[in-house]
C-alpha cells in the first residue's frame, strides 16, 4: 500500500510542475526572464494565459518544447523580479494533454508583457490556445485548432484539421485550411487563402476576402467591403454598407448590402442580390433576383447551369440586359415612370408598346419569347432607360 501510494505521488509530481524561470536579464528598456521546457506522450496541447502572444509551430519534434520569455518595464531588477514571481507558469501533462499555464496572483500589472513560443508534432490531433490579449500564430499542423484572444491579430496557416478562432478586435489572415472554417472579429479584417471545408468569417467592421473555397462560405462584415476569387457551393454574404465583388461562384448566390455595389463575375445557380442604393453587375449567370432602391442593374444571363424564373428590378436607374443568342427565356419589361425613357431591344420578337399620353408620365413595356420561350425574365425600373442586348 504505501508503495502504491509512493508511486501515486511521484506521478503527480513529475505530470505537474511549475516552468522554471531563468535568471533576470536587463534587454535595452525592460528585464527578461525566460522559462523553457518540455512535456512528452501526449496526443492534444492546451495553452492558456492571462497576457502575452502565443506562436505554435507544427513540425518534426517528438514532444511539446516551449520558450515563455517575460518582459517586465519596471525602473529597478527588484521590482522586476517581483512581477515575475507574481505570474505563475505552469507547465504539465494531464492525461494525453500538455497544459501551459500563465496565471496573475494578485492585480495585474501595466508595465508587463509575456510571449510563449511552443514547437509541436506535425501530427498533433488537437490544439487549443486562449489569450487574454496577445496574438495568436499558429502554422503547420494536421490537427484541429481553437484559438481565442481578447484584442490581438490571428495568423494561422497550413492546417489540416478544422480551425475556429475568435479574437476581440484584431486581425484574421488564414492560410492554407483542410476542414471547416469558423472565424470571427470584432471589428478587423478577414483574409482567407484555401478552405477546402465550410467557411462561416464574421467582422464587426472590417473588410472579408476568401480566395478560395470549396465546399460554400458564409461571411459577413458589418460595414467592410467583401471579396470572393472562387467559391464552390452555396455562398452567403453581407455587408452593412460596403461593396462585394465576386468571381467564380459554382453554385448559388445570396448578396446583400446597404448601400455599396454588387458585382459578380459568373455563377451556376441563383443568384439574389439587394442593395439599399448600389448599382448591381451580374455578368454571366442562369438566373437572378435582383433589387437595389437606386442605382443601374447590368445582368448578363447564360443558357447553362440552373435555370428559373428571374426578377431585376431597381427603383431609380437604368437597366440593361444581355442574353445569349442560344437561350430560350421569355421576357417581360416594363417602366412605370416613363417620360424621357424608353425601352430598346436588340431581338425583334420583343416588341415594345406604351401607354399614355405625350405630355404626362406613361408606362412602357415590352414583351416577348426568344427560341420559343422559357424561364421568366421581369425587369422594372421606376425611372429609367430599359436596354436589351444580344450578348457577343
Amino acid at each position: 500500500m504505501i508503495k502504491t501510494l509512493a508511486k501515486f505521488v511521484l506521478l503527480i509530481a513529475a505530470t505537474m510542475c511549475a516552468a522554471q524561470q531563468g535568471s533576470v536579464q536587463k534587454e535595452g528598456s525592460s528585464w527578461t526572464s525566460v522559462a523553457t521546457g518540455a512535456l512528452t506522450g501526449v496526443h492534444n496541447l492546451h495553452i492558456k494565459v492571462e497576457v502575452g502572444g502565443v506562436r505554435v509551430e507544427g513540425g518534426s519534434s517528438q514532444g511539446v518544447s516551449y520558450v515563455i520569455r517575460n518582459r517586465s518595464y519596471e525602473t529597478s531588477e527588484d521590482r522586476a523580479r517581483r512581477q515575475f514571481g507574481e505570474y505563475k507558469i505552469n507547465a504539465y501533462v494531464r492525461g494525453d494533454t500538455a497544459w501551459i499555464t500563465g496565471e496573475w496572483e494578485g492585480g495585474r500589472p501595466q508595465k508587463f508583457s509575456s510571449d510563449v513560443t511552443v514547437s509541436v508534432p506535425r501530427d498533433i490531433a488537437f490544439v487549443k490556445i486562449e489569450t487574454e490579449g496577445g496574438g495568436v500564430v499558429t502554422t503547420g499542423i494536421s490537427g484541429r485548432l481553437e484559438a481565442e484572444t481578447g484584442g490581438g491579430s490571428i495568423h494561422l496557416d497550413d492546417i489540416g484539421g478544422a480551425i475556429s478562432a475568435e479574437t476581440g478586435g484584431g486581425s484574421v489572415d488564414v492560410g492554407n485550411v483542410g476542414g471547416d472554417l469558423a472565424v470571427q472579429t470584432g471589428g478587423g479584417g478577414i483574409h482567407i487563402g484555401s478552405a477546402k471545408g465550410k467557411v462561416s468569417a464574421e467582422s464587426g467592421g472590417g473588410s472579408v476576402e476568401l480566395v478560395s473555397g470549396l465546399q460554400g462560405a458564409s461571411l459577413q462584415t458589418g460595414g467592410g467591403s467583401i471579396h470572393v476569387d472562387k467559391c464552390t457551393g452555396k455562398l452567403n454574404v453581407s455587408t452593412g454598407g460596403g461593396s462585394i465583388d465576386l468571381g467564380h461562384i459554382d453554385g448559388p448566390v445570396q448578396m446583400e448590402t446597404g448601400g455599396g455595389g454588387l458585382k459578380i463575375v459568373s455563377a451556376t445557380g441563383l443568384v439574389k442580390a439587394e442593395s439599399g442604393g448600389g448599382s448591381i453587375e451580374l455578368w454571366g449567370v442562369p438566373a437572378a433576383h435582383v433589387e437595389t432602391g437606386a442605382g443601374a442593374i447590368t445582368a448578363k444571363f447564360i443558357a447553362s447551369g440552373e435555370r428559373s424564373d428571374s426578377l431585376l428590378e431597381t427603383g431609380v436607374g437604368d437597366v440593361t440586359v444581355y442574353l445569349v443568342p442560344n437561350i430560350n427565356i421569355t421576357v417581360r419589361a416594363s417602366i412605370e415612370a416613363a417620360t424621357g425613357h424608353r425601352i430598346i431591344s436588340d431581338f425583334p420578337e420583343i416588341k415594345v408598346s406604351s401607354e399614355g399620353g405625350q405630355w404626362e408620365p406613361k408606362l412602357i413595356s415590352a414583351e416577348g419569347n426568344l427560341n420559343g420561350g422559357g424561364p421568366v425574365l421581369k425587369v422594372r425600373t421606376t425611372m429609367g432607360n430599359i436596354y436589351i442586348r444580344r450578348a457577343q
